[in-house]
């Protein structure tokens, strides 16, 4: 059974329940009111006719002007006709009946009929066993009770009313009850609709994009439902993201890996025919052998951060010591690019707790990344200082080929490369960056790229807290690391 018309049956089981349950809980509490209500009516007038019989008994100095109390309190429904006894038929009723007429019974000190308003008990006779809602009659000169007074003797009357109004209410609420789920059908037809919809949509869009399609769904509203749609829509962003940089590693990876083949095939043909001296060919092969090597330890990185777990080991080190081995380590490729590389920044810098080994990867590339995008006569410039947040900072600054505001949101994805670098023939597979952030968030610290434009440089700038932990060592797991290669729009 599909969720829509579960959703429908278990609205509509419980709407059903609801009416049929106010329906019987609305009857049998309406039923128990009235019987209530009938004793007190019944309770009430009979004292109230007892007073009225009173004070006409003791005015009248007996019984005989009691018409005047009965027709006072409406009890006298008509008048029979002279010369007609109790013996006549249904055809001889009551002259202007009453539409719900009440019986009373007045019976004296000695237990004989006096008056009954429905003519049913001749007067003077024995009264029978009456039952219903007794009064004593008191005359109020001597205080003595003169007689008795009963109200509504004959209940089947007021039953039959209660029962009647009973069923006008219960067929009342049938056809309320039966409007309400009418309505509630509607509705739950709708809300199942409306709740499935999404549902239905989000899985033909799934199906799509296990198929390779791109799919988005429409957003409509601002609840869970609407969130639903906007995350699934945002994923689906994402894996487009991470499809397209798939297909640009494939393509980078394959121009990293053709390109020094290619130099070392040749250089080994070269050897073999006698063409090149072994000198020349030997260090060609080593410097393409070791473009491919810092290829595989990029692709080695990605997958410890990946599917393991990164190990850093902690110890106290001066900061300007790290940042001029750095310079002394790239100070022979920015010469060779005739590339000026300097280092602004003073001895007294305080220690910092990092990992030499991985810190100096991070600004490795960094400093790589600016010689290389710098052309011949340019400068990079690293600087160094401390800010008024226990933080140090370190930017490496170039004036090269710059970044265009539209990469630069992207530029720490991974295998993300801006299509200048690409037309420029700028080598590299687009992890050098994210793979800086995530060593530089490991140490608790964080970074930002900033360019004013295509051919106005790029400033990188490195933050370090100053209060890390010194001497120890972490295990930093791959789910604390995984952002680097998350979108950052």
């Amino acid at each position: 059974m599909s969720l829509r018309w579960r959703i429908m049956g278990a609205t509509i089981v419980v709407v059903l329940l609801a009416v049929l349950t106010s329906i019987g809980v609305g009857y049998y509490a309406t039923q128990a009111r009235l019987g209530v209500f009938v004793e007190r009516i019944g309770r009430d007038e009979a004292a109230q006719l007892a007073r009225s019989l009173g004070l006409e008994y003791t005015n009248a100095g007996g019984w005989g002007t009691q018409d005047r109390a009965l027709s006072h309190a409406g009890y006298i429904y008509g008048q029979r006709s002279p010369g007609e006894g109790s013996e006549g038929g249904e055809g001889e009723h009551l002259e202007g009946f009453h539409q719900d007429p009440v019986r009373v019974v007045i019976v004296d000190a000695g237990g004989r009929v006096v008056q009954d308003n429905f003519s049913e008990l001749s007067p003077g006779t024995s009264a029978p066993d009456l039952g219903g809602h007794g009064e004593t009659v008191f005359d109020l000169a001597g205080n003595q009770p003169v007689g008795h007074v009963y109200v509504d003797v004959n209940r089947e009357l007021l039953a039959t009313e209660s029962h009647g109004f009973l069923n006008a209410l219960l067929y009342i609420t049938l056809a309320g009850g039966v409007l309400t789920a009418g309505v509630a059908i509607l509705l739950a037809a709708w809300l199942s609709r409306r709740i499935t919809a999404p549902v239905t949509a989000l899985t033909e869009a799934a199906q799509a994009i296990a198929q390779g399609d791109t799919a988005r769904l429409p957003v409509r509203s601002s609840d869970e439902l609407g969130r639903m749609s906007a995350a699934f829509n945002e994923m689906t962003a994402a894996l487009e993201t991470q499809r397209e940089l798939r297909r640009r590693l494939i393509n980078d990876v394959s121009h990293e890996l053709n390109t020094p083949l290619s130099v070392i095939q040749l250089e080994a043909a070269g050897l073999r025919d006698g063409l090149q001296a072994p000198g020349s060919a030997s260090d060609h092969i080593i410097q393409e052998v070791g473009r491919l090597r810092g290829l595989v330890t990029d692709l080695n990185w990605l997958a410890e951060t990946d599917h393991g777990e990164l190990r850093l080991s902690f110890e106290a080190s001066r900061l300007y010591e790290l940042l001029a081995e750095e310079v002394e380590r790239w100070q022979p490729q920015s010469q060779a690019r005739q590339v000026e590389l300097s280092l602004e920044a003073s001895g007294g810098l305080p220690d910092l707790a990092v990992d030499r080994m991985r810190m100096s990867q991070a600004l490795g590339n960094v400093i790589g990344n600016a010689i290389h995008c710098t052309g011949a006569g340019g400068r990079v410039m690293i600087k160094a200082g401390l800010n008024g947040d226990r933080t140090a900072s370190v930017s490496i600054a170039d004036d090269g080929i710059g970044i265009d505001a539209a990469d630069l949101p992207h530029v720490f994805d991974r295998f993300y490369r801006t299509d200048r670098s690409r037309s420029l023939g700028i080598g590299g597979t687009g992890l050098g960056l994210a793979i800086t952030r995530t060593i530089v968030e490991a140490h608790g610290g964080a970074i930002a790229v900033e360019s004013a434009g295509p051919g106005m440089g790029v400033t990188v700038t490195i933050r370090l807290p100053l209060d890390q932990q010194t001497t120890s060592t972490r295990t930093i797991c791959s789910s604390a690391i995984a952002g680097a290669g998350a979108d950052e729009d």
